[in-house]
């Protein structure tokens, strides 16, 4: 069964995330910042990262850059989720290390479309 870390602040997207994923056949951590994030991928790298990008603590970008930068661990695949849907939130994410990026509000349509894209379905 493939893995996935939700990582948002808001419980109420981490429930809704985690029921689609669930529903498309993952198995569901969740930490509600970059600081949780970083330490539930030294525990176990998920093959899925759902990254929100606003979060207290240590923000979604902040998070990818420290992942990213990390030698000799597997790099599980990145998809940001957030209201941040600008170009240059995107360009930015992406030149980051970002697979592919999700704005909210999502469906389990869309969420199935990114996750073929990125090679996961």
């Amino acid at each position: 069964m493939k893995t996935c870390l939700v990582v948002d602040d808001s419980k109420v997207i981490r429930t809704v995330a985690r029921r689609i994923l669930e529903e498309l056949a993952f198995e569901i951590t969740e930490a509600e910042d970059g600081r949780q994030a970083l330490a539930a991928c030294d525990a176990s790298v998920p093959d899925l990262v759902l990254l929100d990008w606003n979060m207290p603590v240590m923000d979604g970008l902040e998070f990818l850059k420290a992942l990213r930068a990390r030698e000799g661990i597997a790099q599980p695949v990145i998809v940001f989720c957030t209201t941040e849907n600008d170009m240059s939130h995107i360009r930015v994410a992406m030149e980051a290390g970002a697979n592919e990026y999700i704005m909210k509000p999502f469906d389990r349509e869309i969420m199935e479309a990114k996750l073929s894209q990125v090679g996961l379905l």
